[in-house]
């Protein structure tokens, strides 16, 4: 019997945090050394066998976070995920809430319900 969520797409693997430092690292070197990014994060991208559109989100989210772009930091991002989380929460409450006091409130009622 194969569980699915054992089955994973490779595509989709996770990454060391480490390793992520050390490509961004890398593509900046590189790119400082070489004046120019063009062809950089590929070519870094091979050498540590990361996908390059990972390679290019992670350095995308570094430049953000270091100032260099303009964007969401990844506290930013991890508190507006949090908010929306907390926000669907409260209005699921307020919805469970709202029909428990219309139900109350037709159970309360003094009148007879007409046929």
């Amino acid at each position: 019997m194969t569980v699915m969520a054992e089955i994973r797409d490779p595509r989709q693997r996770r990454y060391p945090p480490e390793l992520r430092e050390r490509a961004i690292q890398m593509v900046w070197e590189a790119a400082e050394k070489e004046g120019d990014r063009y062809g950089v994060i590929p070519r870094v991208a091979r050498e540590l066998e990361v996908g390059v559109e990972s390679l290019r989100g992670w350095v995308k989210q570094a430049e953000i976070d270091a100032g260099r772009r303009d964007g969401l930091t990844s506290e930013e991002r991890r508190r507006l995920v949090a908010l929306e989380k907390e926000n669907r929460e409260l209005r699921r409450a307020n919805e469970i809430l709202k029909a428990f006091q219309a139900f109350r409130e037709r159970a309360l009622d003094p009148r007879e319900p007409r046929p």
